[in-house]
């Protein structure tokens, strides 16, 4: 099922014909690739979470590793491990 949702979220991804405002969650970014953030979702408390860990709108990331469920990401010269799930609330 999340191969599906991940080749849902590629085709709707890809289908914006080049322009700069298609976003995809950072869980599918391509390791050692440097993205900007568009975007944080979920609820009030896990944005704020995620923006006290670095992850702001308009801020870069770059995703080291992934491995086990869990995402190592650099952001704001520090690596931080964070959950696929957190991962899917960040858009790049």
């Amino acid at each position: 099922m999340l191969t599906r949702l991940c080749g849902m979220w590629l085709a709707k991804a890809n289908s914006g014909g080049g322009k700069d405002n298609a976003m995809m969650p950072l869980a599918l970014a391509d390791q050692g690739k440097e993205e900007i953030i568009k975007k944080v979702g979920g609820s009030p408390a896990v944005r704020q979470h995620l923006e006290e860990l670095g992850f702001v709108a308009g801020g870069a990331v770059t995703v080291v590793a992934a491995m086990g469920g869990n995402v190592i990401v650099k952001v704001k010269e520090s690596r931080i491990a964070i959950s696929e799930e957190m991962a899917r609330r960040i858009m790049i």
